[in-house]
């Protein structure tokens, strides 16, 4: 695998030459939304100045739109692992979750049990609870490991019964960066027989992903993580999706997508995996490889990448007195995590180190990302959550060193402001 030319790809995306009072600004806020390539605006205006003509007609603007819709299905299905007409695009993965639970839950029975997670965004949580209301379900929470954020397979064995119907699990905590055991967690729920649901938007971004190797029976994602605009995509399993009950208007042709889509959302998206190809060619795979080849290949070289940087950060903060890190910390179990961290400062409260790091040019959120519930059981809803440093493959060893500089400064007491100097742990690389 060929090392990534970061300096090249960061040349890709507009948004990264913007500054902020004369220096560079730091996008730290991706697990909240990555910024795009130009290659996504040149296809989102493309389409909206050549293209843009609804679904079916008979004329050539329709035709040539209808193929890109096509060709977005297939994207999807390739960086997903799956086939195309097993994607159902769609807003996001909100959107589609609510949208697909209530298919999934017109096939269940009063009594039947649904398990969702204490880990999860609330996107993998409120839509069963709502479904559950609605049709007389019960539903059962995975309680997680506060000590480390992780999800212990021994307890969602204690909780499948023989009316559990759907696991919905994240296979990536948005909040605290904790990779699941999907393929375990869905073997376990194959099992007895349910479903596994997963929320995989904060791991596209970062890991490879294989839905049939690791036996989900719906995936979805939202585009606008992985380098994109503002849609969904959603992967259900042939046999499981012919079997529900849709809800759609009769004429309507796809029957899990509803209403007329966002095209020029989908040929963004269709450019940002596009984008992903590239880099996976940057990464060594042959040029004339299959789509999935390159991106399987740009997903390994990203997660490399982002590994050692993310072991930089990790270092740091770690440094920093005052400066408390959640989720998995032991550096020989990095594989179960993703490149976000999240973290409180002693006497700060997280939305006035997110200001202050504002203030600098250094994106990053505070709150609690939507994952209230980890948020409410580690105890923090009530001081404003956490701060959340999300690492991207566009990011570079400089802009660690700021946000360290910046924490440590607000750590020791200090407000925003420039020069101050933090200890880079022995091990971690000096330049990147």
């Amino acid at each position: 695998m060929t090392q990534l030319d970061i300096a090249a790809l960061r040349a890709r995306f507009p948004a990264l030459g913007r500054t902020h009072r004369g220096q560079p600004f730091v996008y730290l806020d991706g697990p909240g939304g990555t910024q795009v390539p130009e290659v996504v605006l040149e296809a989102m205006t493309g389409y909206l100045r050549t293209t843009n003509a609804n679904h079916g007609g008979a004329f050539p603007t329709s035709e040539a739109s209808d193929a890109i819709v096509e060709e977005a299905h297939e994207a999807a299905a390739d960086l997903l692992g799956v086939e195309p007409d097993e994607i159902v695009l769609g807003a996001n993965m909100t959107t589609l979750t609510f949208h697909l639970s209530r298919s999934i839950g017109a096939s269940f029975s009063a009594g039947d049990e649904i398990i969702v997670t204490g880990l999860d965004h609330a996107a993998n949580v409120d839509p069963w609870l709502a479904i559950a209301r609605d049709r007389g379900l019960v539903v059962r929470c995975w309680e997680p490991r506060l000590e480390d954020c992780t999800l212990d397979l021994t307890e969602l064995r204690a909780l499948l019964s023989p009316r559990t119907r759907l696991v919905a699990v994240g296979w990536a905590s948005n909040a605290v960066g904790t990779i699941n055991p999907v393929a375990e967690i869905a073997a376990l729920a194959h099992s007895i027989g349910a479903w596994v649901y997963v929320d995989a938007v904060h791991a596209v971004p970062h890991l490879p992903i294989d839905a049939r190797a690791v036996e989900a029976d719906f995936l979805v994602c939202s585009a606008y993580k992985f380098f994109g605009p503002h849609v969904g995509a959603a992967y259900g399993r042939r046999s499981i999706l012919a079997a529900l009950p849709a809800y759609r208007v009769g004429p309507a042709g796809l029957s899990r997508e509803t209403g007329t889509g966002n095209f020029e959302g989908y040929a963004g998206m269709l450019a940002a995996i596009g984008y992903l190809e590239d880099v996976g060619v940057m990464a060594g795979a042959a040029s004339e490889s299959s789509r999935r080849a390159k991106l399987t290949a740009a997903m390994m070289a990203i997660r490399s990448e982002e590994a050692s940087l993310f072991r930089r950060l990790h270092d740091g903060l770690a440094a920093i007195d005052g400066v408390r890190l959640f989720g998995i910390r032991d550096p020989a179990q990095f594989d179960r995590r993703t490149p976000t961290a999240a973290i409180t400062v002693a006497g700060r409260a997280p939305h006035d180190v997110a200001a202050a790091l504002g203030v600098e040019g250094i994106a990053a959120w505070d709150g609690h990302f939507y994952a209230t519930g980890l948020i409410e059981r580690l105890g923090l809803a009530e001081s404003g959550g956490l701060v959340r440093i999300g690492l991207t493959h566009y990011n570079t060893a400089a802009e660690v060193d700021r946000l360290l500089e910046s924490v440590a400064r607000l750590a020791a007491g200090g407000g925003a402001g420039v020069g101050a100097r933090v200890r880079v742990a022995a091990g971690s690389p000096a330049v990147g």
